[in-house]
């Protein structure tokens, strides 16, 4: 049986309900051009660092705006839809549970600090739980996901454990690349339209459906 003894957890899409506003923003976005955002771009980007990721749109889309222009015309819709942000379902249970009974837990986002404080302001009843949160603009991190940079930076600051010990919770496909990159197991809890996309587990040690159906005993983690 696998011996999980650190948790590492990704957080749009996982923990909070942000690729929602992500999705929503971009969508509007992308219409005046007469462009559809279709699941299909979204996947290919998401666990992108920011600038990459808008990178990528507007070059597989053709749109005439600059990547700086895009950014800032993106962050300012996204800064007003943010705190609206929730815990996505089991995400209190499963954190507060690793929390009570001694488990390192850390967050491994790859949004940028200031992008992260916006989301988590009115969730700290969640984010004060975690051991350390580590942003995508770190400078420690060179790489973004697939690349495994942020999650060896996780494992490094909780002590450098064993990476056959440490389990990644991720909802991209990008990310389960990068934990699988990192030599780590990874629990892939994708969103419906993502599933829908990738049948398989994609190397993913389980696939769920919600954070809700997560068993701790199937990892060697203290049972509910």
């Amino acid at each position: 049986m696998v011996k999980i003894t650190h948790c590492i957890f990704d957080m749009d899409g996982l923990l909070l309900d942000t690729e929602r506003i992500y999705t929503e923003v971009s969508t509007e976005m992308l219409s005046r051009y007469n462009i559809t955002y279709t699941w299909k771009l979204k996947s290919q980007i998401m666990g992108y660092k920011e600038y990459d990721a808008v990178a990528f749109i507007i070059k597989e889309t053709g749109i005439n705006i600059s990547i700086e222009d895009f950014l800032e015309e993106r962050a300012q819709k996204q800064n007003e839809k943010f705190p609206t942000a929730k815990p996505l379902p089991g995400v209190m249970k499963l954190v507060k549970h690793l929390k009570e009974n001694n488990i390192p837990i850390v967050v491994a986002t790859s949004s940028h600090k200031y992008s992260f404080e916006v989301k988590s302001k009115n969730n700290q009843e969640l984010f004060s739980l975690f051991d350390d949160i580590i942003c995508g603009d770190d400078p420690l991190i060179k790489h973004g996901k697939p690349s495994p940079d942020i999650f060896l930076l996780a494992r490094k600051r909780l002590g450098n454990p064993p990476l056959e010990n440490c389990l990644v919770f991720e909802d991209a496909v990008n990310g389960i690349k990068a934990a699988l990159n990192a030599g780590m197991h990874v629990v892939w809890v994708p969103d419906p339209g993502l599933a829908e996309m990738y049948p398989e587990n994609n190397g993913a040690t389980e696939k769920l459906d919600s954070l809700e159906s997560f068993d701790p005993s199937k990892y060697g983690l203290p049972s509910f």
